[in-house]
């Protein structure tokens, strides 16, 4: 094959985009020997006249990336889509503009991460390509400055220090100059942010030079550990000051076009600790003669709609947080705290406005009728969960209350109503204690445990459930486009794994029937009272898909129901804000209501809110997994009682019943025998005494 010229040089280069190192090309057109050497020298005038650009030894027409590259992740558009540039750009023109594509693999992509990124050419005016995520690979500044989180270790020695990072995977230290820490003392967390050239082939043994962007604080105090898992799922945390601005120029709403439901019985009923309340309920026996032993049921949430209008700097920001994230030792709101613990939350004795569901059942807990209302109301009593359970079971420090009380018996005998109605439609029936881990005043672990699950507790899920059901069916009935909370049949080799689990313990789940939840059910009742509950409830919670938000409707298995939206709480989840203007336009309620905009953009909405909702679950996972490291610390040396929750060839794997902690036991401190590893029947036995250690087993 004769020496191409630079024309076919060039035109053989465009059409092999990220293969065009100078090897590739010498195969392409098989040059050996001297042709090589001239092959050199073409490549090196098309370089020098600008006709392509050598990046990492490979060549690329100008302006063109590879179809993997590392990026850079900017800030969330107003409609929240994130566009990112790529790391390195030599480029005279600005950088292309890439819109990301985050598929919910890995840690979801955050303003300033680095990306791994394949990318797809669009060639359209808003952005050039079109990035789908394979890994979010490190944090990073506005271009190529990558940013680590870690703890400053100075060194006196140089004057300057070292950057240890804090993030799980991030082995490699960073150098900090002289000069270079500002304010950071020996022990702060800190912000890095990397600069100057990477180290010389040869040379990676060198730590990367770095400077101090910011101080977070102590390291070892309580507090650094949620602000470490804050940082590094990229949370926002910090409000603008044109979003608090507008949070302390809002006012109460006026009475003018809203119904005056002041004199219902709204209470709200709460955790101990909750600094907002978003939802008040009442019951009040139907006097309809038809509808003889049933109820009238009352859902109040508040009218958030009213103070977050679509497209305002508000609204922007509520957007790009998506949800509140909530850790031991503090809340990042979703919304001011002007809004979320005062205006917006139905304080007690306080004229607040909401939207509220008037629900009317029959003796048998069905759902007869239901209508939305755009109102004012009153809770004359802000419960706690304790408070509530308290006067449905006749404690005497709870008597004396009057109204408030025949209020919260009312509300009981309409959740024994609801619960048959639920026993009916068999949802998930999953009984998994939630962690509560407890603070000192400090900051510090005082202890850990599981909270209690009060009757009072399935009594506020029961109303809001139902609620929610509503919510979604008028929605449809209006055909009002809106976002629906979709949790989709588990996956077969999920079903087969869970069955293999359940046969271990000697139990059985069907094979070849059509998904159901109370197929699982019946799982979880062979369990109940046995050594595998635990290990069965985690098993068949592994076993199912991940709920999302979808602007299509394909039902909710777990709950067993046909069409469900979030509409409950606006304060802290933005999905239910988009489900308010829904119902606000659809009724005619107000100019505050969906705009075609935002009813054009649910697709993309919904697909942020998952990723926002799934970014601060594994926050909020991995604090108090560091809460929790950290109370075990102090504990070396204590016995604990648990059970095997797991078992491989290297150990058994041991959950403890305290404080529901996850530990590892090495084969080699289990005896001095040799264990066989039984995959099949998930057990180690020894092969000289015949100790069987498996599943469920007290450890």
């Amino acid at each position: 094959m004769p020496l191409p010229d630079k024309s076919q040089l060039a035109a053989w280069i465009r059409d092999n985009p990220g293969h065009a190192a100078k090897r590739d090309i010498a195969r392409a057109f098989n040059l050996k020997g001297g042709e090589r050497i001239e092959l050199k020298r073409l490549l090196r005038e098309l370089e020098d006249d600008g006709t392509v650009q050598r990046r990492r030894k490979r060549f690329t027409p100008p302006g063109q990336l590879p179809p993997v590259a590392p990026l850079i992740v900017g800030e969330p558009d107003a409609d929240g889509d994130l566009f990112a540039q790529p790391q390195d750009w030599e480029g005279e023109d600005p950088p292309p503009r890439i819109l990301l594509t985050y598929l919910g693999k890995g840690r979801p992509p955050g303003p300033g991460d680095r990306a791994l990124t394949r990318l797809t050419p669009v060639g359209g005016e808003a952005h050039a390509y079109e990035g789908r995520i394979i890994k979010v690979i490190g944090r990073a500044g506005d271009r190529a400055s990558q940013r680590l989180l870690g703890v400053y270790r100075r060194d006196r020695r140089s004057g300057g220090g070292r950057v240890v990072p804090v993030r799980k995977g991030d082995a490699k230290e960073w150098r900090v100059p002289e000069g270079e820490a500002g304010a950071a003392r020996d022990g702060d967390l800190v912000e890095a942010e990397r600069f100057g050239p990477a180290p010389r082939r040869g040379r990676e043994f060198e730590l990367p030079r770095a400077r101090i962007l910011e101080v977070l604080g102590d390291a070892e105090q309580p507090k650094a550990w949620s602000l470490i898992s804050i940082h590094e799922q990229g949370i926002p945390d910090v409000f603008p000051q044109d979003v608090l601005d507008a949070a302390e120029q809002a006012s109460p709403p006026s009475d003018t076009g809203r119904e005056d439901l002041r004199a219902l019985p709204l209470v709200t009923i709460d955790p101990a600790d909750a600094r907002d309340h978003d939802d008040a309920v009442c019951a009040i026996p139907d006097e309809d003669p038809a509808n003889e032993g049933g109820f009238v049921l009352w859902v109040a949430i508040a009218d958030v709609a009213h103070f977050v209008r679509p497209g305002t700097p508000l609204d922007q920001e509520a957007r790009k947080r998506g949800n509140s994230t909530y850790f031991p030792d503090r809340v990042v709101p979703m919304l001011p705290e002007k809004l979320s613990a005062d205006l917006c939350s139905l304080v007690e004795g306080e004229d607040r406005a909401c939207l509220a569901c008037r629900i009317v059942i029959g003796q048998d807990g069905e759902k007869r009728a239901h209508a939305f209302h755009r109102g004012i109301m009153r809770s004359p009593a802000s419960l706690t969960y304790e408070q509530a359970q308290a006067i449905a079971d006749g404690a005497a420090e709870a008597a004396g209350q009057g109204a408030v009380d025949e209020a919260v018996i009312d509300l009981f005998d309409a959740y024994d109503a609801l619960a048959d109605a639920q026993t009916r439609r068999a949802p998930l029936a999953l009984d998994l204690p939630e962690r509560e881990i407890r603070l000192r005043d400090d900051g510090s672990v005082a202890s850990v445990g599981f909270r209690d699950r009060l009757d009072a507790h399935k009594l506020i899920e029961s109303f809001m459930v139902l609620a929610n059901v509503c919510a979604a069916e008028t929605l449809e009935a209006k055909r009002r486009p809106l976002i629906f909370r979709v949790h989709e049949e588990p996956a077969e080799e999920k079903l087969e794994a869970l069955r293999e689990t359940a046969e271990s313990c000697g139990m059985t789940f069907a094979k070849g029937q059509v998904a159901r939840p109370a197929q699982f059910n019946r799982l979880l009742d062979q369990a109940a009272g046995t050594d595998f509950a635990e290990l069965i409830n985690l098993s068949v919670l592994r076993s199912q898909t991940q709920a999302y938000y979808a602007p299509g409707n394909l039902g909710h298995f777990g709950l067993s129901l046909r069409a469900y939206a979030h509409f409950t709480s606006p304060i802290r989840r933005y999905s239910d804000l988009i489900v308010h203007r829904a119902l606000i336009a659809a009724h005619g309620w107000g100019e505050d209501g969906q705009t075609d905009d935002e009813a054009a953009a649910l697709q993309d909405t919904a697909e942020h809110v998952s990723m926002t909702e799934r970014r601060s679950m594994t926050a909020e996972r991995d604090a108090n997994d560091r809460y929790l490291s950290a109370f075990l610390k102090d504990r070396v040396g204590d016995e604990f009682e648990g059970r095997v929750s797991g078992v491989a060839r290297f150990g058994v794997f041991v959950k403890l019943d305290e404080t529901g902690a996850d530990g590892l036991i090495p084969i080699a401190s289990l005896g001095r025998e040799w264990f066989r590893h039984d995959a099949d029947a998930n057990r180690l036995v020894g092969e000289e005494t015949g100790r069987v250690i498996g599943l469920g087993m007290r450890a």
